[in-house]
């Protein structure tokens, strides 16, 4: 059955990360790059949502149609991340809370010149990590078959299908994945094993 799932409520998990998140990381290439979180409407991050949208039209033939709300990416309910390699935008990508009580992955990108270097690992790590934090226990996203090396990254990075949702639960060449995520709690180690 192909439903839509509807946006996230604001009685959603609160998330430990807000917009003053800031991270550091290192690429495949042992460049240093800088994680941080901005609101969705802010002018590098809608310069990196366009850039997204343009992927999306040279590889589809047109613009995502998924609404999203600048407010869906403000913690407790998401975030919105920028990566930045020596004050360069790199990429980006983001997580809002799902009413099922996941978080969906939303705009993982990567620009050109800084590709095959590891910044959508490094993005989707954090995210994942930012996400369970927020007391997530499953993570889900929507991509394409027209996306094969995100594909590829995601099935290593040991996503497996999921049921459709949303605005493409029915199209043709979506693609659902999404995986389990270790909550905070779960990480820490029992009484009774110290």
């Amino acid at each position: 059955m192909c439903t839509s799932a509807s946006r996230a409520t604001s009685a959603e998990r609160p998330a430990t990360a807000g917009r003053s998140f800031r991270t550091e990381g290192e690429l495949r290439d042992g460049t240093a790059a800088t994680l941080r979180a901005l609101p969705y409407d802010d002018p590098l991050a809608q310069y990196l949502v366009e850039a997204v949208q343009q992927e999306y039209v040279q590889r589809y033939g047109g613009r995502d149609a998924a609404v999203v709300d600048p407010a869906e990416f403000l913690p407790p309910r998401g975030i919105f991340l920028v990566v930045e390699v020596d004050g360069v935008p790199a990429g980006c990508g983001a997580w809002r809370a799902l009413p099922s009580g996941a978080a969906e992955i939303k705009r993982v990108y990567v620009e050109p010149a800084f590709r095959r270097r590891g910044v959508a690992r490094l993005v989707v790590a954090a995210l994942e990590e930012g996400a369970a934090a927020a007391g997530h226990r499953q993570v889900v996203l929507n991509s394409g078959r027209e996306q094969p090396e995100a594909l590829t990254l995601y099935a290593a990075l040991g996503y497996r299908p999921v049921p459709g949702y949303g605005v493409y639960a029915c199209a043709p060449d979506a693609v659902f994945l999404g995986r389990s995520l270790t909550t905070a709690s779960e990480q820490e180690e029992p009484s009774w094993a110290s």
